[in-house]
């Protein structure tokens, strides 16, 4: 194995034909406009190590929800900073989360959510080709976690010949 291999930033399912799973999983990849399962299993990754964080934090303090919350107050701080939890939220909310809290923080989802695309699988092409930014910096990952406080930079580049409102592919009610 050469140095410069990445590893596998996700978990497959233990069980490959299960049709429930199937089934969901298929819901949530056309709702939420990803290219595959692959992306989705990223999210429900990501979503299990912030899970196991919190239950590490709460078995620290050995029970101690207020305890934890110190101890765990970045964790909990970062989370709300992406959005995936609440400003009234604490450490113990993390545990009830769901996979579709980490889907809604996906720049293809918000970039959707503000009007850049007719459907979330319109604004990832957009996002893919240089037409997003978010602020001041094109953003060309799908997959970028957008920070409660960027929601609203969210828009087309303005070089990009979708910044002009009456081009064909602009969603209509578009400023």
């Amino acid at each position: 194995m050469s140095t410069g291999t990445s590893t596998k930033r996700y978990e497959t399912p233990n069980h490959p034909y299960q049709g429930e799973r199937i089934d969901e999983e298929s819901d949530l990849v056309s709702r939420y406009g990803l290219k595959n399962k692959e992306e989705l299993w990223r999210a429900q990754s990501e979503l299990r190590r912030y899970r196991r964080e919190a239950r590490s934090l709460i078995g620290e303090a050995q029970g101690d929800v207020e305890a934890a919350n110190e101890a765990g107050a970045d964790f909990v701080a970062r989370l709300k900073r992406l959005g995936v939890l609440d400003d009234a939220d604490a450490i113990t909310d993390v545990l009830s989360l769901d996979v579709t809290d980490v889907l809604e923080r996906r720049l293809q989802t918000v970039a959707y959510r503000n009007g850049v695309g007719n459907s979330t699988k319109q604004a990832r092409q957009f996002i893919l080709h240089g037409h997003v930014v978010v602020g001041d910096a094109r953003v060309t990952r799908p997959s970028y976690k957008v920070e409660t406080a960027e929601e609203d930079l969210v828009d087309f580049d303005e070089i990009s010949p979708l910044a002009d409102e009456l081009h064909p592919e602009r969603a209509e009610g578009q400023e």
